[in-house]
């Protein structure tokens, strides 16, 4: 008896390595909620997928997702809701293929957002950041050195044990074979989500993303590319944002918002709304006027502690080279006036895009300081083009030009309530730390 239950076994967790030849990649946490989160991965093929769970405090009570198939149509991907959670829970989740559990050498897991409004002070949590990720591929590459590189970043960011991590714009790079079909666009997604160095992070991290030109169309574009709405198509289908613009029926840009704590993240879609740069006539735009309206409303109404907006290119550079905000200077003065004139406080600018990590800081007459964090790159190429910027509003001593990530600390009492900035390099040293009290944005 105890030979054949060694045989059933060996043969149970042999099927289950068998269905990790079915993972492409993933399982990915993407948004949570207290009463729900969402589990994406991608199968080679489609199959039935389903997702185990169970609190980490009570791991005999296993629930179950609902099963779901996919197909080639949306690159076989899966978002799974799960929906028998209670706030302030940590879950442990296993993946079903088939019926048959996949066996995964790295943790699963994610946790249910707190209830902690008229309770307690807000958790203390971490959010990571980063942008411009290049996965080399060179039968697609351009010739000569790849232009990514430092894989384990991902490793480093995951040793953080960030909360959330949200990818700040390029986080794929489109090449000249994807960008115009929708096998090209699919299959660049698949080739840099699929990176085994990546997975760790994906299994265990909340994760959210914006997008820049890279994984919107080709280098530099606009509202004019031809194809968006595939790659926006794309976007939602290997990402787990909580939502996608506020008209998702008609297909109407990614922009969104979520929060966690006591802090409001506005993720903005400068590329589906923006005018082409060499557009002489006609408003010049990023965000379009209905993302803008979106945006001062949501910000107006929130009650949120810090209110931080992540958008792909820099805002509060006075340095007007490449498509950063300085470039648009009419709708950057209206963006600042709105803030200010109807006393929004606690914003915090995330940004990407330059390949080098800078903040910068904005003093204003009468009010708090705006800051704006560009954190670059993930894996790609470091750029030599800061050499050439004369950006006034660069805080001494942030400049940085290696491969790099941050993560943001949120921490403290009520009366104390913080953020700590911290920049890492690629093997996870840290490089430099700057504390933002809430009351300094007040």
């Amino acid at each position: 008896m105890k030979n054949v239950l060694q045989i059933v076994l060996l043969l149970s967790f042999s099927l289950g390595f068998s269905q990790n030849n079915l993972l492409q990649s993933g399982p990915m946490v993407g948004y949570c909620e207290m009463k729900e989160a969402v589990i994406w991965l991608q199968a080679k093929e489609n199959a039935s997928v389903k997702i185990e769970y169970f609190a980490i405090d009570n791991p005999t009570k296993v629930f179950s997702s609902d099963t779901y198939n996919s197909s080639k149509e949306n690159g076989f991907t899966y978002h799974i809701i799960v929906d028998k959670l209670v706030p302030g829970k940590k879950y442990k989740y296993n993946v079903f293929i088939n019926n048959i559990k996949v066996v995964l050498p790295y943790e699963t897991s994610f946790s249910s957002k707190k209830l902690w409004q008229w309770r307690e002070d807000a958790p203390d949590f971490t959010v990571a950041i980063g942008s411009c990720n290049y996965i080399n591929e060179p039968e697609l590459d351009r010739p000569g050195k790849g232009y990514g590189s430092g894989y384990p970043i991902f490793e480093s960011i995951n040793t953080k044990n960030p909360d959330i991590m949200i990818w700040g714009g390029d986080n794929i790079y489109l090449r000249e074979a994807d960008w115009d079909s929708k096998t090209g666009i699919l299959h660049r997604y698949t080739h840099t989500r699929s990176i085994k160095e990546m997975q760790p992070l994906l299994a265990k991290t909340q994760n959210f993303a914006i997008w820049d030109d890279h994984d919107f169309g080709p280098n530099d574009s606009d509202r004019s590319f031809y194809n968006k709405n595939l790659t926006l198509e794309a976007f939602k289908n290997f990402w787990a944002n909580k939502s996608y613009g506020m008209n998702p029926e008609q297909n109407e840009g990614n922009y969104s918002t979520f929060n966690w704590g006591d802090a409001q993240f506005f993720l903005l879609d400068n590329r589906f709304f923006k005018s082409p740069n060499d557009r002489k006539t006609d408003e010049r735009t990023i965000l379009g006027n209905e993302q803008f309206e979106w945006l001062i409303d949501a910000l107006s109404s929130s009650n949120a502690s810090f209110k931080i907006i992540y958008i792909g290119g820099q805002v509060i550079t006075t340095a007007a080279r490449f498509e950063n905000y300085a470039t648009y200077p009419e709708e950057k003065e209206k963006l600042l006036k709105e803030i200010e004139a109807n006393k929004i406080k606690g914003v915090l600018f995330l940004s990407g895009d330059r390949h080098f990590t800078e903040l910068s800081k904005l003093e204003r007459n009468g009010t708090y300081p705006l800051y704006d964090w560009t954190v670059s790159p993930l894996t790609s190429g470091i750029a030599e083009s800061y050499k050439q910027d004369k950006n006034t509003n660069q805080v001494e001593g942030s400049l940085f030009t290696v491969n790099n990530f941050g993560t943001i600390l949120f921490s403290g009492n009520a009366a104390n309530r913080q953020m700590k900035l911290s920049l890492f390099d690629k093997e996870g040293e840290v490089l430099w730390n700057k504390v933002i009290l809430k009351k300094e944005l007040e």
